[in-house]
């Protein structure tokens, strides 16, 4: 019986590297790996030998006769990828599959001497930087975040609803005991430490802080009360030290939701959720008995493109279909069937399509969830507080009424002092992840490349900045640190005592 990738897939590939008969795809040399929403098991030609879902780090992959309810789409998801493709052939042979010849993509001459080496960023990006150095070189690494506890994207990033995805947080955690390895937490560059004074301690620094500011709307109204990023809700729900556990006013009966991105829909999902479900989760306490309390009746979900071309994957829109005790509905303002769309569009074939009228409350009894697509938010409304969002759609344009209004439209980086930005971009300007015009600077994740792709993703990012790093190492173009290591916990104090 063959086995199946199922929603929680990462797209790290570690599956793909102990799979003994080639079965997985894409695979991270293939076109379409950085676009691929997840990984698939070519069921013809899986051997049903588990390795895959032992390495998986965040137990998304399933013999497909052990899966049930809403996984059990992901037997044909799996099968459907490789309907035009040709399988692969087992070969009678030791291995199973012919291997490519070896390439050696670095070459690291043998007395170059241990490099101390700084990862700023705990997050899923620093800590695939820190597995390359500390398994395939002799470098010291100091690990240092901003937050007194370590996981980033993953700790305060992740939905609570999504524990097996929080799991790979675990595979990092291996690393912070290393004992090349030594943690700073609670240290910010630019306020307890300068970019420069890291520097010069170490021979390279890598920052892999991430890309934590919100877009903006750009439309009138944006600023008033009740008109919140998305960013800040999810930062709320997962405890981030930054927001208040009183941020969030769950007081709205109708919230709209701008963007339809997995982001807008693990908020819709979450201000949506019997709070009971989530009771056994990583969501903060406080977060908890708000949603208790909340009278969210109803989360408006916006896309001006149509359901084909929506952000969200098609992984998290089949998870929201098959929800208990939440119904799901397509607003019908476009007179379109989403389904005629085609691609993931298909998955709305059996949700309800509604005109919904816009200038009444919810109605009462289980709370809903509306997919509103084609349409763009042109102002929010309201005087001293947000009452609606004017939004464009089929028939012209239409007033939602609504209490709360939260932008999920991307996430872009912000400047880190003493390292340069490029402001339309939102990221530190490099070339493979060396950053321009700072010798021994390095980036790498989303403040490298901008905010795309999940976390699987930053592992070929990591590998690139470190293969750039190493180069750099061997050609003798690294600063020689002009303090030793040691000295690092001192200056921090040191400046610390002047505030």
């Amino acid at each position: 019986m063959a086995f199946a990738i199922t929603q929680t897939c990462c797209n790290d590939a570690s599956c793909v590297a102990v799979c003994p008969v080639n079965c997985i795809h894409p695979t991270p040399d293939e076109p379409d790996f950085g676009t691929a929403e997840m990984l698939y098991v070519d069921p013809a030609a899986c051997i049903d030998c588990g390795a895959c879902a032992d390495a998986c780090p965040v137990d998304a992959i399933f013999p497909v006769d052990e899966l049930t309810g809403q996984l059990k789409a992901y037997e044909g998801i799996n099968a459907g990828y490789y309907e035009d493709r040709e399988p692969a052939r087992a070969e009678v042979a030791p291995n199973f599959h012919a291997w490519d010849p070896p390439v050696f993509t670095r070459v690291i001459p043998s007395d170059l001497a241990p490099l101390d080496i700084a990862v700023v960023g705990t997050g899923p990006a620093g800590m695939y930087a820190v597995k390359d150095l500390l398994l395939h070189t002799n470098a010291n690494v100091t690990l240092i975040d901003r937050l007194p506890v370590a996981g980033g994207l993953v700790r305060y990033g992740v939905a609570p609803d999504h524990p097996s995805t929080k799991k790979i947080g675990e595979t990092f955690a291996r690393f912070h005991h290393h004992p090349r390895m030594r943690m700073r937490l609670g240290v910010e560059i630019g306020t307890d430490l300068t970019a420069d004074e890291l520097a010069a301690r170490h021979d390279a620094v890598i920052y892999a802080v991430g890309a934590s500011s919100a877009r903006r709307l750009g439309i009138p109204g944006e600023d008033l009360p009740g008109s919140l990023a998305a960013t800040a809700v999810v930062a709320w729900y997962n405890g981030h030290p930054d927001v208040a556990a009183d941020a969030i006013d769950l007081s709205a009966e109708r919230v709209v939701l701008v963007g339809n991105g997995n982001v807008a829909l693990d908020v819709a999902r979450i201000l949506t959720a019997d709070p009971d479900s989530l009771a056994d989760t990583e969501i903060a306490p406080h977060a908890l008995a708000r949603l208790r309390s909340s009278k969210v009746r109803e989360v408006v979900v916006l896309g001006r493109r149509g359901p084909e071309s929506a952000a969200y994957t098609s992984p998290e829109l089949l998870a929201l279909t098959a929800r208990d005790g939440v119904e799901l509905v397509v607003d019908a303002h476009d007179g379109a069937r989403a389904e005629d769309a085609g691609g993931k569009a298909e998955l709305l074939r059996d949700v309800r399509h509604e005109t919904v009228d816009w200038s009444a409350p919810p109605a009462h009894g289980s709370r809903r969830i509306v997919l509103r697509f084609h349409s763009s938010p042109l102002e929010v409304l309201g005087e001293t507080q947000v009452r609606g969002l004017r939004v464009s759609g089929a028939d012209g344009d239409t007033e939602i009424a609504a209490g709360q209004v939260v932008s999920a439209v991307g996430y872009r980086g912000t400047p880190l002092p003493g390292l340069p930005f490029d402001e339309k971009t939102g990221t530190i300007p490099n070339s493979g992840g060396r950053v321009d015009g700072r010798q021994g600077t390095y980036v790498v994740g989303w403040i490298k490349r901008g905010p795309s792709g999940g976390i699987g993703t930053n592992q070929a990012c990591a590998e690139e900045t470190v293969g750039t790093l190493l180069d750099d190492a061997v050609a003798g173009l690294l600063p020689t640190p002009s303090r030793k290591r040691s000295g690092l916990g001192s200056v921090v104090r040191r400046l610390r005592g002047r505030s």
